[in-house]
């Protein structure tokens, strides 16, 4: 990455940098050689995620390498060109695949479906099969603490399952891996940290961006109530993720296994 762009040594760009590299740490998600494609939509969150692993890998002894990566989807509206014009201003290289994903899902969406999930589906397929063409083995993408979170409750209160996100998940096929460095990362920081770089956010222009996922929002606003009281909720959450205790839940399965040992 180019030095060109200046970092201002605030108390929240250590802060952030500190948590990317204890996530990295701690769940062992770069490796001597790697070759990581940092899905960068555009948002705050990935544009977050690549300048902070463009950072860390100056500093790493650890040997690995950074392309950008950006599905277009073929929505009207979308500024490619900005966010190529950024990677190529600050040094990052950028891979722009361009889809014709829009005319698929107005096609196979049936009534009643999800449009983010099939969107999401089908930019996932085609970063895995680019990446596997052009020999990239990770796949990093710009999840934060609260996605975490809202995650396991939503799974929780709606689905009647105890799981959320992991920040390192090797693919069905065991040739990539999707990491999530941005796991201790808190949403409201990469908004700030966003704003603070001045990183030109834009939008993916799909016919439903804005729209709230009604759910998720439920959990969005469930927590920001229950932090006025508690404003540690949502650190505690996410450490419970990693504080599990098999022997205290209902799971058959689970049982058996430590009945088995």
């Amino acid at each position: 990455m180019s030095r060109n762009l200046k970092f201002q040594e605030s108390r929240l760009f250590r802060r952030l940098r500190h948590q990317v590299g204890r996530a990295v740490a701690d769940f062992s998600l770069i490796s001597e050689g790697d070759r990581i494609a940092v899905g960068l939509s555009g948002g705050k969150d990935s544009y977050s995620l690549l300048v902070l692993l463009g950072e860390l890998q100056r500093r790493s002894p650890v040997h690995y390498h950074v392309t950008a990566f950006t599905v277009d989807a073929g929505y009207n509206g979308f500024k490619t060109d900005v966010i190529a014009a950024f990677c190529r201003q600050f040094g990052f290289q950028h891979r722009l695949i361009k889809t014709t994903h829009y005319d698929i899902i107005k096609e196979k969406l049936r009534p009643g479906s999800s449009f983010c999930s099939l969107c999401a589906r089908l930019k996932r397929g085609t970063l895995y099969s680019t990446m596997r063409e052009e020999g990239y083995n990770k796949l990093a993408l710009g999840h934060h603490r609260d996605d975490f979170i809202e995650t396991l409750l939503l799974n929780q209160f709606f689905v009647g399952s105890l799981k959320a996100m992991s920040p390192k998940t090797v693919a069905d096929s065991g040739d990539i891996t999707v990491i999530r460095p941005l796991v201790y990362a808190a949403e409201s920081d990469t908004a700030a940290f966003a704003a603070e770089l001045e990183l030109p956010v834009v939008s993916c222009s799909c016919p439903v961006a804005g729209s709230p996922d009604l759910q998720r929002q439920r959990m969005k606003d469930l927590l920001a109530l229950l932090e006025k009281d508690n404003p540690t909720i949502k650190n505690s959450l996410l450490k419970a993720l990693s504080n599990v205790h098999p022997r205290h839940l209902l799971d058959l399965g689970l049982r058996r296994d430590e009945n088995q040992l």
